[in-house]
């Protein structure tokens, strides 16, 4: 099957976590045979940012990790149109400008033989619903929602049975645990302060119990404005900004513990999403404590894959445990990662997304796709 995936960056996580999960699961495509082309804007924002920041060597982590990945980078519609009306299916995800998401609706009206599905994965049809209304999906065939909450979001917006859940996962090939255990020391967070939506939850439940639980704090992520930093300084954290995420796992594996801190909008009005690092810490095999989550949808299996607290009080007792108690870590570390490699890993998600095809092109096997 030919694929085509419009993403905001494929080459740059520079406060961009879908690419996380879009790396491993076009990975895992191109490992069953499918022919697969990842396009982005020559000049997204991710990609500036990075290279602002960090030149090309930013993009050596990347290119390491995944030698088979690769992005088609175009100026203008051009330069992917041939790639386009050659396909079977084509994603758009959500961080794209509506005229792109538009034009490629307008070639699958104008006799495009490709299906085509919409990717959310962000808060806005919830936070800024206009952004996403502004969106032309009159054409595509269904929505990708990456929770069973944004899901219904759609299904409010008359997309009844259009519309599939496919939440993001670990990418095992990348993320496990070190090989050879090394020693671990404190705790780590690697996650982007972003626009103020859970400042005050990073206080209540990762920087004030830290602090209270007398453990180290590392720090990873982009964004973190001055006041931010002199909060850092502040609690004693040692702030490292950014890491590319395929450093990800030789960063937990240096660190006793991490934390989950939710954005504000899936803890209350996207609920049973959490973040794509919950996924990769637990397939990492280090023990994680949460801030208030709501597991909805029974991902995990909470108090036997992580720890929960209710509060900060709550949190620095855990982190107290955490620090005092191989057994409870250990404990942690493999349930977590035995519920990541059962249920939670890009192989999975790429699974379901064959399946979805199967239901809008029922007539055609996954084999006779591959061959085509």
């Amino acid at each position: 099957m030919k694929i085509v995936y419009f993403t905001h960056s494929l080459l740059s996580c520079w406060n961009h976590g879908n690419a996380h999960f879009l790396r491993g699961v076009l990975r895992e495509l191109i490992a069953r045979g499918h022919d697969v082309t990842a396009c982005e804007q020559a000049d997204g924002w991710s990609l500036s940012q990075l290279l602002a920041d960090h030149g090309e060597a930013g993009l050596i982590p990347f290119r390491r990790a995944y030698p088979e990945l690769g992005a088609l980078s175009y100026h203008s519609s051009e330069e992917w149109r041939t790639s386009v009306e050659a396909a079977d299916l084509v994603i758009v995800h959500e961080w794209n400008d509506p005229a792109l998401v538009a034009e490629i609706g307008r070639m699958r009206r104008q006799g495009g033989r490709f299906q085509l599905l919409f990717h959310d994965t962000h808060h806005r049809a919830v936070s800024d619903p206009q952004a996403i209304r502004a969106f032309d999906l009159q054409d595509y065939d269904g929505i990708l929602a990456f929770g069973e909450a944004l899901s219904e979001v759609y299904r409010r917006w008359g997309w009844a049975d259009r519309v599939w859940t496919w939440h993001e996962a670990a990418d095992l090939r990348l993320f496990r645990p070190a090989a050879h255990e090394q020693r671990r020391e404190g705790l780590v967070w690697i996650g982007n302060w972003g626009d103020g939506e859970r400042t005050a939850e990073l206080e209540d439940f990762l920087f004030r119990p830290a602090k209270s639980a007398g453990l180290p704090l590392d720090i990873y992520g982009v964004r973190y404005p001055e006041e931010a930093r002199r909060t850092l300084d502040r609690y004693g954290i040692r702030y490292h900004g950014w890491a590319a995420n395929a450093r990800a796992p030789e960063i937990f594996a240096r660190h006793l513990a991490t934390v989950h801190v939710p954005r504000r909008h899936y803890a209350t009005q996207l609920p049973g999403i959490p973040t794509i690092r919950m996924f990769e810490a637990l397939a990492c095999g280090i023990p994680l404590a949460s801030a208030p989550w709501e597991d909805s949808e029974g991902l995990f299996r909470g108090g036997q894959d992580y720890l929960i607290a209710r509060n900060g009080a709550e949190m620095t007792a855990h982190l107290r445990a955490l620090a005092a108690d191989p057994t409870l870590r250990e404990s942690l570390a493999r349930h977590g990662l035995e519920t990541i490699k059962a249920r939670h890993s890009c192989a999975h998600r790429t699974d379901e997304l064959l399946r979805i095809v199967d239901t809008l092109r029922p007539a055609m096997t996954v084999q006779q796709r591959i061959s085509a």
